[in-house]
């Protein structure tokens, strides 16, 4: 992976971060690995576990940030979300997959870029697709 789509992916991770804080939802850990998964947020709200992807993008030309979450990437995201939950139980904790993507509109003229996120809550479940 380049410098410049590792950088664009912190950046990403780091707004959608900032963006559920100011939606309520409490950080529980960030880019860590569970099951040889990394899970790039997982947040907290009520008696809720939140496993969320994020997906950042500059371009839509090979499709949005969030159609990148495949079922394969589904599926992974699942089994880390499972092995995480095991090694950090829950007690009566609901759980839940959401994807956020963040998709940055190039500046035009000498205006700043446009950072437009776009949370996807329940985009998918532990059944899959």
């Amino acid at each position: 992976m380049s410098d410049s789509r590792r950088i664009l992916g912190a950046e990403g991770e780091l707004r959608a971060a900032v963006y559920l804080r100011k939606k309520g939802y409490r950080i529980t850990a960030q880019n860590v690995r569970a099951g040889g998964v990394e899970i790039d947020i997982i947040a907290e709200r009520g008696n809720r576990v939140v496993f969320v992807e994020v997906k950042s993008r500059r371009s839509v030309r090979f499709g949005s940030p969030e159609s990148a979450v495949d079922a394969r990437k589904q599926a992974r995201l699942v089994r880390g979300a499972f092995a995480w939950l095991r090694e950090n139980p829950r007690r009566r904790a609901r759980i839940r997959f959401d994807v956020i993507s963040c998709h940055v509109q190039a500046p035009r003229d000498a205006a700043p870029e446009t950072w437009r996120i776009r949370h996807l809550e329940g985009a998918f479940d532990a059944s899959g697709p």
